[in-house]
């Protein structure tokens, strides 16, 4: 009989045995060994069975239990020891706190995403862009970091995956009762459930209640539209990740921006946190948490662009994707109705909306609403997620800076990496403390800092191997049980999987493949040939295995196809002792994954993975990298540590002519260079060599790919320079801003380059030469403290495009003349070799600008004074 009515009955816990409750809702205890061996400890059984999740346990565990475990003085001092832990982790001076600049940096920052991956005890993520969430928060928690983040809470989730018998992808949503997730709900001073609301057309709203997941140090925000006040279509908004169509992401992304705001104004009323200071987007989809803090200003008496000015200074906007095509993107009508009068934020004028975010730049589609260019037209600051995606993401947006090279296009980079101590196996980190103590290997995990971890050197090689082995054969143990439930999924009877037995060897060169299976990722590129593929994976002498896990999303059948094939492959009885495929990929998995493999594969189209961090945690457990110079590879990739797949990526070569040498040159890689260093051996009948590339992957990878490291650059080159202009953008100084912006725009194509002129007597001159370069500059009602007067100069092609261009500020000399032109000069230092060229420009200047190309506006010389300038030293 099927139940009319569910409860989540919770467990009374004894009153010894209270702090396990504050355990089990802080998400610490999921990178915190000491909190799960108490839990564990606790019913080993029931924790297996609870999937390692604590609220799940003390759910199920009998009251006899809870009982003895009341009178045990042994336990109840474990007990003791780990809250007081918690305690001094929560409240103590971490490096945030220490750092001599600290008054400096912001009091609070908000941090928008649209899911985050924290642990799969609470599945609000899909993949890459969830995860480095989860991670950004658990680092921040680490460094003392005063964050608090804001997403949606979907009670679907992600979708589980199964497959057919046939090896079709099959999508699962189970319903998430929060009740048995470790959330709470924020509550009002009267004790009833803290809520906001948007107005939607038609005079309806949609409300969300506001539930609280606490991460170490770091609260959490997760808006839930099922309320009962709601129809029946607006409960449904927060139903799925990525699911629905174009109106219910949009409402998805107002939920997330807007009520995101009104959600962390609402934890700081109640709670006396500190109010952000600064605002990260965390991908385009909680943009308008921009327009919500520009309303609260008109609120207030400030005038729009006063208020935009405001905004845009303490805003932090990181993009995540390669291509135009992973940006949400709305019909500019469907905004429109969704704005102004009759809807959301109607003290502003819809027009203003819609114009941060339509594409009106040569390229764009002018009745398309994007949301990546809203999130960069309200960020002071923006960055891409490694050096490549970075100089990618200049290309792809220079269309919002006309007149400029992309690579003065306004967006760094701060490169991802991961939460060492949610990814590194339990084994790994135990070696690390043999060699220098519990306390030091948390804190180089957590903290980081130092360039190398020399002390890896000192580990000898048999206990490197032998750890390797370790690791590799509980996955062998994983990825049996898994594929048996997996086969039983599909349908297959216990006398038909007798073969499993011997699938995956623990001696054998062990590679793994798992993330989401977007096309350009190119998830059965390994199948290109298939003999070859054969020839590797049953090699008398050298074989190697592969295990491959990967979600399509549920819309995308060619990502569903690929997973197919690559299942069919795995399922053929020649080779599936050597290849598999594990459905429904997970943190969870992850974590047995990463650590039990010996080479860790990526394949993608350069350059469009823009930054893939499954290596970095790969690495983190001296797991070896084969993988194209995409993303983060680009930028650390050295021969000491890994594989670089060569590229075919030459305007010439068609897809299916670069998948063929691509996936050659990876065979060619594997059967010359990777599996002989695996299974050679030196004199101490070891793979000298293969473990001496896991030792430099373990002493110069592991300090770059922590996520310690990367919240501490964002704290540095981002969040504290934003905290400065935030303070700095008051009302007044705001509203000065706007009004000198608007100045400048109108008085900008007046502002021109009238004379260049150089001490040059001709057009070769020796390295080291400095000339004296005197220009004339209009500047229409525009003055000297409003521009600056640059030099840039540099090595030309064959074009006379400058390349490696240095700027240098020319002084004002005089002026206006009778004309009202003004003159400037300066140095010109010809410091290289070979032919070398020089332009002058003009770019509006003012102290609150974040970089003198943030308007967009630039004054170049006149092809007439170009000709008369000498632009050419060779």
């Amino acid at each position: 009989m099927k139940a009319i009515r569910r409860f989540t009955v919770r467990p009374v816990l004894p009153e010894p045995l209270a702090p396990l409750s504050d355990l089990a809702r802080n998400l610490r205890w999921s990178w915190h060994p000491e909190t799960r061996d108490l839990f564990r400890s606790v019913d080993p059984e029931r924790w297996a069975a609870s999937d390692g999740d604590p609220v799940r346990l003390l759910g199920s565990v009998a009251p006899e239990r809870l009982a003895e475990l009341a009178g045990d003085s042994r336990f109840l001092r474990r007990l003791s020891t780990v809250a007081a832990d918690l305690h001094d982790y929560v409240t103590g001076d971490r490096w945030y706190q220490t750092q001599p600049n600290s008054a400096e940096l912001p009091a609070a920052v908000a941090y928008f995403s649209p899911e985050f991956g924290i642990t799969a005890a609470l599945p609000q993520y899909s993949g890459g862009l969830g995860i480095l969430a989860g991670d950004h928060l658990k680092a921040a928690s680490d460094l003392g970091v005063p964050l608090i983040g804001v997403g949606l809470l979907y009670r679907h989730g992600y979708f589980r995956q199964t497959l057919s018998r046939d090896g079709w992808q099959q999508e699962h949503y189970p319903v998430l009762d929060p009740n048995e997730l470790p959330l709470a709900l924020l509550d009002e001073a009267d004790g009833t459930p803290a809520q906001v609301a948007l107005a939607l057309p038609g005079g309806r709203s949609l409300r969300a209640r506001i539930w609280l997941a606490q991460v170490g140090r770091i609260p959490l925000l997760l808006l839930d539209s099922d309320v009962e006040d709601n129809d029946p279509h607006e409960r449904g908004v927060t139903d799925r990740l990525y699911g629905g169509g174009s109106e219910h992401r949009l409402l998805q992304e107002m939920l997330l921006g807007i009520g995101g705001v009104r959600a962390v104004r609402t934890y700081c009323r109640l709670t006396g946190h500190p109010a952000p200071e600064v605002f990260h987007t965390n991908e385009g989809h909680a943009g308008f948490l921009g327009l919500e803090r520009i309303a609260e200003l008109c609120d207030g008496g400030l005038e729009f662009d006063a208020a935009l000015e405001a905004v845009r200074a303490g805003t932090v906007f990181t993009t995540h994707t390669p291509v135009p095509a992973g940006i949400d993107r709305f019909d500019r009508e469907l905004v429109a109705r969704h704005f102004g009068s009759d809807a959301e934020l109607p003290r502003i004028d819809v027009e203003r909306v819609l114009n941060l975010g339509m594409e009106t730049y040569p390229g764009g589609e002018p009745n398309l609403f994007n949301m990546a260019v809203m999130g960069l037209r309200l960020a002071q600051r923006a960055n891409g997620v490694s050096l490549l995606h970075g100089d990618v993401s200049r290309g792809m947006f220079a269309g919002l800076w006309p007149g400029f090279d992309p690579d003065e296009v306004p967006i760094t980079s701060v490169t991802n990496g991961v939460h060492a101590p949610t990814w590194v196996a339990p084994e790994v980190f135990r070696l690390g403390a043999r060699q220098i103590g519990a306390q030091r290997t948390e804190e180089a995990l957590s903290v980081g800092g130092s360039e190398r971890w020399d002390a890896v050197a000192d580990i000898p090689g048999q206990d490197i191997w032998e750890l390797r082995r370790d690791l590799r054969e509980q996955l062998v143990v994983e990825v049996r049980r898994r594929l048996r439930a997996s086969w039983r999924q599909r349908g297959a009877g216990t006398a038909e999987l007798g073969w499993i037995d011997g699938v995956l060897d623990p001696d054998v060169l062990t590679i793994g493949f798992a993330r989401r299976v977007p096309s350009y990722k190119r998830l059965t590129l390994m199948l290109r040939d298939r003999d070859r593929l054969m020839e590797l994976l049953l090699h008398p002498e050298r074989p190697v295995q592969i295990v491959v896990a990967g979600k399509a999303h549920p819309a995308d059948d060619s990502g569903k196809r690929l997973v197919q094939e690559l299942v069919r492959f795995a399922d053929d009885p020649r080779v599936r002792h050597r290849i598999v495929f594990l459905p429904d990929y997970g943190m969870a998995m992850a974590q047995k994954l990463y650590p039990g493999c010996d080479i860790w594969l990526n394949n993608p189209l350069r350059p469009l993975e823009a930054c893939g961090t499954s290596g970095m945690k790969a690495a983190l457990n001296g797991c070896l990298n084969l993988s194209v110079l995409d993303g983060w590879w680009d930028e650390w990739f050295q021969p000491d540590f890994g594989w670089a797949i060569p590229t075919a990526d030459g305007a010439a070569t068609d897809a299916d002519r670069r998948d063929d040498i691509e996936a050659a040159a990876l065979y060619d890689l594997l059967e010359q260079r990777v599996t002989p260093r695996f299974y050679e051996r030196g004199a101490t009948g070891l793979p000298d060599r293969w473990i001496e590339m896991v030792r430099q992957t373990l002493s110069l990878l592991g300090p770059k790919v922590l996520a310690g490291r990367m919240v501490r650059e964002y704290v540095e080159r981002l969040y504290a320079p934003a905290a400065r202009a935030h303070r700095a953008a008051g009302p007044d100084s705001a509203r000065e801003l706007a009004d000198w912006k608007a100045r400048v725009r109108a008085a900008w194509p007046r502002v021109t380059v009238d004379h260049v002129e150089t001490s040059a007597t001709a057009a070769t001159a020796e390295l080291g030469t400095t000339l004296t370069l005197r220009v004339r500059v209009g500047l229409g009602d525009l003055g000297p403290d409003d521009v600056e007067v640059q030099a840039v100069s540099g090595r030309v092609d064959s074009e006379d495009r400058i390349a490696d261009a240095t700027t240098v500020a020319l002084k004002a000399a005089g002026g206006p003349d009778l004309e009202g032109r003004w003159a400037y000069e300066g140095p010109l230092a010809l410091d290289r070799t070979g032919p070398y060229g020089y332009t002058v420009r003009i770019l509006p200047a003012h102290r609150l600008l974040a970089s003198p190309t943030e308007v967009g506006l630039v004054a170049v010389p006149s092809e007439e004074v170009a000709e008369g300038a000498g632009v050419l030293m060779r």
